[in-house]
């Protein structure tokens, strides 16, 4: 019912409060499915997930109901939107259920550039673990390499929010 929702929240702040902006933080994970993409396209503000460029690492951190949704299906769901949406990544590191998460490393990194250089997003927000998780294996990463991943982007002229 996600189109039906946005449609209702668009009509009520057109009768009530015209000047406000609808946003939507989405993990991706359903842009393959057509109604979610139009329902998308009316919200002011789409902010789209994708925290590794990575297919493993992506599914150890988001864990998708479809086990089998890999980063060349999100990025080509993404590339729908013309770069008309805001990129968020989450990075972290730590150990989950034995196995090491790290979205930091060079090879991590390079396929994230790689991903951001296609899709060319209106704006990247990257932040990290703010607050305490479930998982206590998993760690902050510190401001000076959040600002140096951010550092290449912003090279490029891409409007990127770092968040710490």
């Amino acid at each position: 019912e996600f189109s039906g929702i946005i449609q209702d929240t668009c009509a009520l702040r057109d009768q009530y409060c015209p000047q406000a902006k609808i946003s939507v933080l989405s993990n991706s994970t359903q842009l393959g499915r057509p109604d979610v993409v139009e329902a998308l396209r009316m919200c002011d503000n789409r902010i789209l997930k994708l925290d590794s460029a990575i297919d493993a690492t992506m599914r150890l951190i988001d864990k998708p109901v479809n086990p089998n949704l890999t980063v060349e299906q999100i990025g080509e769901w993404l590339s729908l939107f013309d770069g008309n949406f805001t990129l968020q990544t989450c990075f972290l590191r730590g150990v989950y259920e034995g196995q090491v998460i790290d979205n930091t490393t060079d090879e991590e990194l390079q396929a994230w550039y790689d991903i951001v250089d296609t899709l060319r997003p209106k704006q990247v927000m990257i932040y990290v673990i703010d607050r305490e998780t479930p998982l206590k294996t998993l760690e902050k990463i510190p401001a000076e390499k959040m600002e140096a991943i951010a550092a290449p982007l912003r090279k490029k002229g891409i409007d990127i929010v770092v968040s710490v």
